[in-house]
């Protein structure tokens, strides 16, 4: 475990899993640096609203940090000197990259860039960066594993996270900064993205509203809770990759310390399954819209977490029907409020 009063840095702490994270560290006792860039891809009153009901308690402040500023990550790595670092900081969204890619152009190569660049200068014991699910493409092998091929994404947004994979690997090999990447499966939970479906779902359900579903239904997705992701965030900080770590998934890599981990349920669920677990949580009938499969989708996903077990003796396996009550018990309260609408 890492000690308490250890300086850790969280960018992307607004963020749905940055704010539980953050929120995590500061009760294990960690000294922690939280920022943002706040950008408007959602409504802000959303990642204000995590900072004041997850982070405030703890007496954390969620500073205003652009990392695509080299100065102000430079500046910001001076004053913090963290011993570790979780970079959760993205722009995130498959079909966003379709028409905004000028925009993960600068949130997830040039901020990482400077991110890396400030880790070499500083040498923090451990990077952990988020990755994502994406990295494996059209793949119907199931479940991924993280030896597989994923040199050939069908989103600009996979690309950039495969990018990243790669700019943190040469990073550890040249300069021995111990990195680990995350690719994570379908997040879900309170405070949770309301760009993601099972948000967007639940949200048109309660008020009415038909929900389109892509390609009738049949797409799988791996969906994995919040409190999972967290936990195997947090074992995997406190265990750095050593020089050989990743040799055994490519021989090419040499003596790196770089590992690449998935964080999934393990246990992929077709759309309409979820559907249906979605209604049984909200106690509602989901009126739907059939709709062609869009651009950058894929027909699943599906994480081998062995990997993850291997290294740290944990892996995610909260029940859907669990993780959507809970949920759904948050929304029903957040619209109460006036929000998310």
């Amino acid at each position: 475990m890492i000690p308490a009063n250890t300086p850790v840095l969280v960018t992307g702490a607004a963020g749905f899993i940055g704010s539980f994270l953050a929120a995590r560290m500061a009760r294990m006792g960690m000294r922690v640096t939280a920022c943002d860039n706040f950008s408007a891809y959602y409504p802000l009153d959303l990642k204000h609203g995590r900072v004041q009901a997850l982070l405030a308690p703890h007496d954390l402040r969620c500073e205003a940090v652009e990392l695509a500023d080299a100065r102000q990550v430079e500046r910001l790595f001076e004053r913090v000197r963290p011993a570790y670092v979780v970079h959760l900081a993205a722009q995130a969204g498959v079909r966003y990259s379709i028409d905004n890619p000028a925009a993960y152009v600068q949130s997830n190569l040039v901020a990482f860039a400077n991110v890396l660049e400030a880790c070499r200068q500083y040498r923090p014991r451990h990077l952990v960066y988020a990755s994502s699910s994406s990295v494996y493409g059209a793949s119907l092998t199931a479940p991924f594993r993280e030896s597989d091929r994923t040199d050939a994404p069908v989103s600009f947004y996979a690309a950039t996270k495969k990018a990243n994979e790669a700019m943190a690997h040469s990073y550890s090999h040249l300069f021995g900064l111990p990195a680990s990447g995350l690719r994570f499966f379908t997040v879900y939970g309170p405070w949770g993205r309301p760009d993601m479906a099972y948000f967007s779902f639940a949200q048109k359900m309660l008020k009415g509203e038909t929900i389109p579903v892509f390609a009738q239904g049949e797409l799988q997705r791996d969906f994995t809770y919040i409190d999972d992701i967290v936990e195997g965030i947090v074992r995997v900080l406190a265990k750095p990759p050593g020089g050989s770590a990743n040799a055994p998934d490519n021989p090419a890599a040499g003596a790196a310390p770089h590992m690449v981990f998935n964080i999934g349920n393990c246990q992929p669920v077709r759309v309409l399954d979820f559907i249906a677990a979605l209604e049984e949580a909200v106690g509602i009938k989901a009126r739907i819209r059939f709709l062609p499969m869009q651009p950058g989708d894929v027909p699943m996903t599906c994480a081998d977490t062995g990997k993850l077990r291997d290294w740290v003796g944990f892996a995610p396996a909260t029940p859907l029907q669990d993780g959507l009550r809970r949920f759904r018990a948050w929304l029903v309260a957040w619209m109460a409020h006036g929000q998310a609408g």
